[in-house]
């Protein structure tokens, strides 16, 4: 068989990257409509064909999804080429299409399970290569394990480089951090290709799918899904507008002379340990250290507050976890635990509607950063981590009733990739500002931090079946 394909360029370009015998990696994205799906089922299609016993997956945060959206564009290229309904077969039973010619085409269930954090399931998987569909979905770790598992399977006898190849709309996780950031740097590694696929693209539904997207009225899901744009915070549940967000890095404020250091202790050997010193609520340097003992960052911590001239009961430390034995060494600042109590609110004198003093502080902080009353100034790194985790403060179970909660930090690991250390020093500034008396009072209003920046939602959605 020999499979006429008419790719549009950027599928084109795709195809060519998957050839690469230097390319390993490719993210093919931007907008909807930009024909993700089909060169996803496309490719697993021709690699069936073209060798026997070959084995993929097709992968997405939910099967049913994949059903109802992936594998409907699979049925859709099948019938575009051609190919006999007697030539494959689908397993519902356990989720795999199976070839005559002895090629296998999983597709999997990659949701984070509290049963199975760390993806154990597919630890035993061997397969040719792979795919993930609407990867902005996913937990970064999902992918790393899946990555591992490709290049297993008869690689060799067919002469194919194991190859990833990853789908997605523009997202603020790990996506973005891992592909469209240093593509737009122009850092990204030889061995990784990223390739901006919009809309207009795909002269097969480019008509079709502008009229449908142009619909859209809410701006950020706009800018996401017909302009492929990846500079803009997508979730009605951030309490953090992504263009305030990078105001807190112009943004002119008026600075006192009260000195502030708050410290993010390392828990794992990949984490960072951070100094953030401050000026009032100007964050004035970041300092950034790797595999640190409790002892190397006690005496970090003295030596700084000494040579800063920052008063012990001006620095707060992360007191969960090892922090704890640098605020037991360092006697005098002040420990932050994220579950203690909220402050009172010293204007009413009752407690504030917040879980825990974390979330208080919080949603100071987004107030805050949304007011633009808080200026940072630090190196390019920083600032891209900065924006990224604080795009990652979100409320958790908006819908529901009670006291307000923001996401875990595990969470906001998967999404990103990494620990949001550099922001919990942030969160941790806001307890001073909690304790200490102001002659202009802080609102703590969490119904303006929700609504403010926010369009009404419409029904546009990812859910649209892309050619």
């Amino acid at each position: 068989m020999k499979p006429l394909i008419a790719p549009t360029p950027k599928q084109h370009e795709a195809y060519e990257a998957l050839k690469n015998p230097e390319v390993d990696t490719i993210f093919f994205g931007g907008s909807a409509g930009g024909g993700k799906s089909w060169l996803i089922c496309e490719s697993r299609l021709c690699n069936a064909y073209f060798y026997p016993g070959y084995r993929s997956f097709i992968a997405r945060e939910e099967l049913k999804r994949l059903m109802q959206s992936t594998y409907v564009t699979w049925t859709k290229v099948c019938q575009f080429h051609k190919i006999p309904q007697t030539d494959w077969k689908l397993n519902g039973q356990y989720n795999y299409i199976e070839f005559t010619n002895g090629s296998r085409i999983d597709l999997l269930d990659i949701k984070l399970i509290p049963s199975d954090q760390l993806f154990e399931r597919f630890g035993s998987l061997e397969y040719t290569d792979g795919a993930i569909e609407e990867a902005g979905e996913t937990a970064y770790l999902a992918y790393d394990v899946l990555k591992s598992r490709i290049g297993r399977h008869k690689n060799k006898e067919f002469g194919l480089r194991p190859t990833m190849l990853i789908s997605g709309n523009p997202k603020k996780n790990w996506t973005f951090t891992e592909f469209y950031k240093p593509w737009k740097n122009g850092t990204l590694p030889s061995n990784v290709r990223f390739i901006q696929a919009l809309y207009s693209d795909n002269k097969h539904t480019a008509e079709e799918y502008g009229k449908q997207l142009s619909q859209i009225h809410d701006r950020i899901m706009k800018e996401r899904l017909m302009y492929g744009n990846w500079d803009y915070a997508d979730d009605d549940n951030a309490l953090m507008s992504f263009d305030n967000i990078q105001d807190l890095f112009t943004n002119t404020i008026s600075e006192t002379n009260e000195s502030y250091l708050t410290v993010d202790v390392a828990r794992y050997g990949s984490d960072s340990t951070v100094f953030n010193y401050w000026k009032g609520l100007h964050s004035y340097k970041t300092e950034r250290f790797t595999k640190l003992g409790v002892d190397q960052v006690s005496e970090k911590l003295k030596i700084a507050l000494r040579d800063e001239k920052i008063p012990y009961s001006h620095c707060g430390v992360d007191d969960d976890g090892i922090g704890g034995g640098v605020t037991d060494t360092v006697k005098g600042v002040r420990p932050f635990t994220a579950n203690k109590t909220p402050f009172m609110n010293r204007y009413t004198g009752k407690p504030d509607n917040f879980r825990n003093l974390k979330t208080q502080c919080a949603y100071l902080l987004a107030e805050l950063v949304n007011a633009h009353k808080i200026k940072v100034t630090c190196d390019d790194a920083t600032k891209e981590l900065l924006s990224e985790e604080l795009a990652q403060i979100k409320r958790k179970d908006a819908d529901k009733e009670g006291k307000l909660e923001i996401e875990p930090k595990d969470k906001q690991k998967e999404m990103l990739g990494r620990s949001p250390d550099v922001c919990d020093t942030m969160i941790m500034r806001m307890m001073f500002e909690l304790e200490r008396p102001t002659k202009e009072p802080l609102r703590l209003d969490p119904i303006a931090i929700m609504l403010q920046n926010k369009a009404p939602k419409t029904s546009g959605s990812d859910e649209l079946d892309f050619k």
